[in-house]
């Protein structure tokens, strides 16, 4: 057996990815490459990106596959561009969505977490968390992620518990949070406030009441929040009420006769319904800021289970919303219900998490307030001013400029929430988070001054009354990171919102409140990437929350992803079967590097992405497609060697070929580094498939001599696909010799040097013989000459001459040519096909190759057939009656049709004339 064709046996004629991914992995996390401190060279500034945590509640799903595609596309181009990147895992405690999991876990076992009581419970939930971060870790390699595992944080560990403690205190200290007595969002499943952001709205049909409510007629959807309205209001400039302002009268209602008053304020539409409204103070955010203006009792008669409180006397203990039809029943026996709409359409408010809906109640919460002035902490955030709000601040640096959104349309979007903003509920009523650390005891003090300590804020105050539900007297409270000194101290029994804590992760990861190395090297982080869906819930978050306490920049740019959706646009649901994909499972079927592809290529910023089995079998086909470019090469080198620099070009082709890689090279650069993912992707796989494969490498065959060249293209095209198909390209790149494999991790792909463009000016003459193979392709195929058969060419080149002369060889074995006539001016041959490409004459005598009868037979019939359809289309179109009455649209594909036809009677004829000729 011959030296080379031992070698060609390096490469196995098939690529296995089930049988090698697990190794790469281990070999990557065995460098601690994906360590910025473990990477080896001088490296430049830090590159880095907070991985945002998965919630630790079971699997990936390929939302979190197609942000690992990118992120890791990313981290790999920065690595490769010498940077020193880091891109930091983690996962989130994600409290209501963890707890309700658990819940129902125990539930299935025939108890409740009150059973089990809180440490109990809370030691299940960590049991299960432990569980699920095994399960995401382990999916998150399968992957192919090159994050640095020795930075793995969790939001409810150790230090970031810390941190989140400090960053209440500061907040409590500096007059940013406070506890107050206000409607919030509340969800009787999950038994917990919700922020606004955290309230998803569902289109309903339902009816809309009209009640005779003493003089005026009232409108509503909610009759069961009506029990203990007393207050009629108007505008002022309703004359329709004018004669009613200021009275008080009894009227006849739900339980029986209320005393109601009427008052006139602007905030009444007259131009909606009929003008008038009561108002509903503990079950509505509008009406309860209107009772505290006019010193209206706040009484609640639906209470955190959703049911009616002794507020709605017969009623009382029932469930509020079932018991809708038997109120209006018992108004309606009393002569009251004036008229009901039958189809009213608005917005159902519901827990974004459980889907039940949502309670507007009263209730004593903490609370984050975005208005509040405070001091700006750092001149890096170059803010005009000495003070601002939360809200003013985060609105700032996107303004300025100092954040991008990408893409832009976001920005706006970012805008109109920031400026409609109101105070963050913090406070959950649930087990599992955060504590909120914050103690109370009952104690008498002469005056309510409160002292400042290092351990926290301990406030010697009477908590502030209001008109609504006073508090208790006399209590004292202490706020602080550390538990306060003495007996008689209770914890507050709430947690906090998840997306508190997970607002400091670009900070709290990296060793904040202490000024740590890591916090000054990589800190504020160069890009967030994330789903379009968190940019409330978390982005803006995290601007608020970095800009306050650090004074900086939680990160320079923030990229939204889209949805996954299936083939046919649905989004992805597990309660839906027929629209999910498994990635782990299609990864162990076709590899990560084909779902990598099938995620990142066809994907823009901000746009959703459609996913189904078969486009990641497509793009199997095209790893299987590199791995055989890199076996031929590997078979033609007779052992794959790393070359250095450009080999000095020989032929046409070769100079070709590297000004297309240099042009590629650039393309890819500049595309990354503008996160243009999907282009960037489908320009290298078309110059991968089409240029290399499809012509350098078959014209490498006809010209020979090409080892080293072959190799150095190669290096570059895997170096080109590592950020995208870091598994195939890996394990490519350990064939390059064996001096080469003996370099260890330092030869690993993922560090290597990403390629730099030369300086190759582009071939226009190899765009020429191009043209002439694909035309002498072309006609072959219009002839239906078989593939196998040769046959001979006669081109009239005419300026072109010398050029195609000089590549005849390579022309006449491309395009199968038995016989190829080259000259400046050739006649025409009698019965042949012919074409003209730029300049270039073309003629493929058909005689020989098939029975011209017959194919003048077939070519009439065809043609007979495209005229008559041809006409019709036309008389169709010529009806005034059809093209006035039809869509537009309609009549637009009818031309379409016809100008198609019309085209294929041109080359019909053009074919007849041409075996005639």
């Amino acid at each position: 057996m011959s030296r080379t064709a031992k070698k060609s046996v390096q490469i196995p004629p098939v690529y296995q990815p089930a049988k090698v991914e697990a190794g790469i992995t281990a070999a990557w996390e065995k460098s601690s490459f994906a360590n910025p401190d473990r990477l080896p060279g001088k490296r430049g500034k830090p590159f880095t990106i907070s991985m945002p945590p998965p919630n630790a509640t079971g699997v990936l799903h390929a939302g979190h596959a197609v942000m690992l595609a990118i992120q890791d596309i990313v981290a790999r181009f920065q690595r490769m561009h010498g940077r020193k990147v880091l891109w930091l895992p983690g996962t989130d405690h994600a409290a209501i969505a963890t707890q309700a999991v658990v819940e129902k876990l125990i539930a299935k076992e025939g108890a409740t977490k009150n059973q089990l009581g809180r440490e109990a419970f809370l030691e299940r939930v960590k049991k299960f968390v432990a569980d699920s971060q095994g399960t995401i870790r382990r999916q998150t390699r399968k992957m192919g992620s090159s994050c640095d595992w020795s930075r793995e944080r969790y939001t409810l560990d150790v230090g970031l518990s810390a941190a989140v403690s400090e960053a209440f205190v500061r907040m409590y200290r500096d007059g940013l949070i406070y506890r107050g007595y206000r409607i919030v969002n509340w969800c009787p499943r999950c038994h917990s406030t919700l922020s606004d952001d955290e309230v998803e709205y569902k289109e309903q049909r339902t009816k809309f009441y009209y009640f005779k409510y003493g003089p005026v007629i009232i409108g509503t959807a909610r009759p069961e929040t009506k029990f203990q309205d007393k207050t009629i209001m108007v505008h002022p400039d309703d004359a329709r009420y004018r004669h009613l302002h200021g009275n008080e009268m009894e009227i006849e209602w739900i339980e029986g006769k209320v005393k109601a008053n009427i008052i006139a304020d602007t905030v009444a539409d007259k131009d909606f319904g009929t003008g008038a409204m009561t108002i509903t103070p503990a079950h509505s955010f509008e009406d309860f800021e209107l009772a505290k203006k006019y010193q209206l009792p706040v009484v609640s008669i639906i209470d955190e289970d959703g049911k009616l409180t002794p507020a709605a006397g017969t009623f009382a203990g029932r469930d509020a919303r079932a018991s809708r039809e038997e109120i209006v029943a018992k108004l309606q026996a009393k002569g009251l219900v004036d008229h009901i709409d039958e189809d009213y359409v608005h917005n159902l408010s519901v827990c974004y998490r459980c889907g039940t809906p949502v309670e507007p109640l009263p209730s004593k919460q903490w609370f984050v307030d975005v208005s509040a002035k405070c001091k700006v902490l750092s001149a890096k955030l170059k803010y005009p001013k000495k003070e601002a709000s939360l809200k003013e601040l985060a609105a700032w640096v996107v303004k300025s400029g100092q954040i991008e959104i990408i893409p832009d349309r976001f920005t706006k979007t970012y805008f109109h929430w920031m400026d409609n903003l109101r105070d963050w509920c913090i406070s959950r009523q649930i087990w599992f988070g955060h504590r909120i650390p914050v103690y109370y005891r009952k104690r008498k003090f002469p005056n309510s001054q409160f002292s400042i300590s290092n351990e926290g804020v301990a406030s010697r105050q009477n908590l502030q009354a209001t008109s609504h539900k006073p508090q208790a007297d006399n209590e004292e409270v202490y706020v602080g990171v550390k538990p306060p000194v003495g007996d008689g101290w209770k914890q507050d029994p709430d947690t906090l919102d998840t997306w508190f804590s997970s607002g400091l992760w670009t900070f709290s990861t990296l060793g904040w409140p202490q000024k740590t190395k890591d916090l000054k090297s990589f800190h504020p982080t160069d890009l967030m990437e994330t789903g379009y869906d968190l940019l409330f819930f978390w982005v803006a978050r995290m601007i608020l929350m970095s800009t306050y306490l650090v004074g900086e920049l939680p990160f320079r740019q923030v990229y939204f992803h889209g949805m996954v959706r299936d083939k046919l646009g649905r989004k992805m649901s597990k309660s839906r079967p027929e629209t999910a994909i498994d990635p782990v499972d299609m990864i162990e079927k076709y590899g990560a590097d084909a779902m990598r592809l099938s995620l990142v290529i066809g994907t823009t910023a901000g746009n959703d992405t459609q996913l189904w089995e078969e486009k990641i079998a497509s793009y199997r086909n095209f790893v299987n497609k590199l791995w055989n470019i890199a076996r031929f090469v590997s078979m033609t080198a007779g052992e794959l060697k790393l070359v250095k620099t450009a080999p000095t070009p020989k032929t046409l082709a070769d100079r070709w070929i590297l000004a297309e890689l240099d042009d590629i090279i650039r393309r890819a650069t500049t595309g990354l580094e503008r996160y243009e993912f999907s282009a960037v992707g489908e320009a290298v796989y078309e110059f991968t498939w089409s240029k290399f494969a499809d012509w350098y490498l078959e014209i490498a065959k006809i010209e020979g001599g090409k080892e080293k060249m072959l190799s150095y293209i190669l290096q570059q095209v895997l170096k080109l696909w590592h950020p995208f198909t870091p598994f195939v390209t890996e394990h490519l790149w350990e064939r390059y010799g064996a001096g080469h494999r003996r370099g260890g991790a330092k030869k690993l792909l993922m560090i290597q040097a990403w390629p730099k463009a030369g300086r190759a000016k582009a071939v226009t003459d190899f765009v020429q013989v191009q043209s002439v193979v694909t035309a002498i392709r072309n006609l072959r195929s219009t002839a239906k000459v078989e593939p196998a058969k040769r046959v001979a060419v006669q081109i009239a080149a005419g300026k072109h001459a010398k050029l195609l002369k000089a590549q005849s060889a390579v022309i006449a074995a491309l395009a199968r040519c038995s016989e190829l006539t080259v000259e400046a001016k050739v006649p025409k041959p009698s019965q042949a096909a012919s074409a003209v490409v730029s300049g270039v004459t073309i003629y493929v005598p058909l005689a020989g190759l098939l029975d011209v009868g017959k194919e003048q037979e077939r070519l009439r019939r065809e043609l007979d057939e495209a005229e008559r359809y041809a006409k019709m289309l036309e008389q169709k179109l010529a009806n005034d009656a059809f093209t006035a009455r039809a869509p537009q649209a309609v009549v637009a594909a009818e031309r379409e049709k016809l100008a198609v036809q019309q085209s294929k009677v041109a080359k019909l004829r053009e074919q007849l004339n041409a075996l005639a000729a």
